[in-house]
């Protein structure tokens, strides 16, 4: 098992690897000056120079990779001194010469070029915002598809049945950010006035003193936007499992016994069937954190989609770089959490392959 886990997380290593070489090659690539967006287009060209340099964009592509590589590396080589250890907060492991030294430190994400600020800082403060309309969206998923898959199930080839197919249908088709869209000109918009809620606003709000404070109701609309295609998904998921457990002998065993329909559905039948449902909830959880990138810039909520797609206007590298390395990273630990998970609770998959 050790050795299963050690290779699942050598190739999780690999893929964001090849992440971060594919987005940083097409970021620095892009014909856009970063140095000149931080001063404005009427900067002199000395200006820009000197800050090019001190951004280390005057080297070439694959120095600046080699040097994000280092800093974001907890194990890495950096020159042994105050300055160095003020900023990266390393502990020496051994010297190297040239003072040189091989040091074990927190992954450094650099800073933004437009506030300064540490991108590690703005991430603590987006990411949460994020989870939690993430979690909003995956809860509304899980509830309304499996109630709508069982009844289905229960109820199938209605009218009720080929409606919730085509309707699960219709809302995976529709991308996230277009659903969106609906959902705020119709609710947040044209109904504002009965419903009560913003047609944008960000969860974290401040008050007229400056403090900063929870509004709730807007997070309503972006994680109804977000979890349509959650609901889809796991209706039919749900849909085919009922059907397909509801045909299996231990149940027609249960309904000989005489055992009431609500203990035949939920407690024999429910509970088998939702097995690949929540593998999929799982990773779909991953999902959605990359696509409330658009929602979020629909309904200017301010997590880490709104402020990835605003670091990508103004071409802010470090944030860019962190965000997607963040999400990349997410993606890799679910997949590698769902793999293990199947290791130890499905005898049939081996783990020395």
């Amino acid at each position: 098992m050790l050795n299963f886990i050690l290779r699942r997380l050598g190739y999780g290593l690999g893929v964001m690897t090849l992440v971060l070489i594919t987005i940083s090659s097409i970021v620095y690539l892009a014909p856009v000056d970063p140095a000149r967006l931080t001063f404005g287009q009427n900067v002199d060209a000395a200006t820009v120079a000197s800050k090019k340099e001190a951004l280390g964009l005057d080297k070439p592509l694959i120095v600046q990779m080699f040097y994000y590589l280092n800093d974001i590396s907890p194990l890495s080589v950096h020159k042994h001194s105050a300055e160095n250890k003020a900023k990266y907060n390393y502990l020496k492991l051994v010297s190297t010469g040239n003072q040189e030294a091989v040091v074990l430190k927190w992954p450094f994400l650099r800073e933004s070029f437009q506030t300064g600020r540490s991108v590690s800082e703005i991430l603590k403060e987006k990411v949460p915002l994020t989870a939690i309309l993430a979690t909003a969206a995956i809860l509304i998923g899980l509830f309304f598809g499996i109630t709508l898959g069982v009844i289905a199930a229960l109820k199938q080839y209605s009218w009720f049945d080929n409606s919730a197919v085509v309707t699960s249908v219709l809302g995976y088709s529709l991308p996230s950010y277009v659903t969106a869209i609906i959902i705020a000109i119709i609710f947040g918009y044209y109904l504002a006035p009965y419903t009560g809620l913003n047609l944008q606003g960000g969860l974290v709000e401040l008050d007229d003193f400056g403090n900063k404070i929870f509004v709730w109701k807007n997070l309503i609309l972006p994680a109804i936007a977000l979890g349509i295609r959650p609901v889809a998904l796991i209706t039919q998921l749900t849909r085919s499992a009922m059907l397909d457990v509801m045909s299996q002998d231990y149940i027609r065993t249960a309904k000989a016994k005489g055992l009431s329909q609500f203990t035949i559905i939920f407690k024999h039948a429910l509970r088998n069937a939702l097995n690949p449902v929540l593998t999929a909830a799982s990773g779909w959880f991953a999902a959605l954190l990359a696509g409330a990138f658009f929602v979020e810039n629909v309904f200017n909520y301010n997590g880490l989609g709104l402020e990835t797609v605003n670091a990508l206007i103004t071409f802010d590298l470090p944030v860019v770089l962190g965000a997607v390395l963040f999400t990349a990273m997410v993606f890799v630990l679910i997949n590698i959490l769902i793999d293990i998970l199947y290791a130890v609770l499905d005898p049939r998959v081996t783990v020395g392959h």
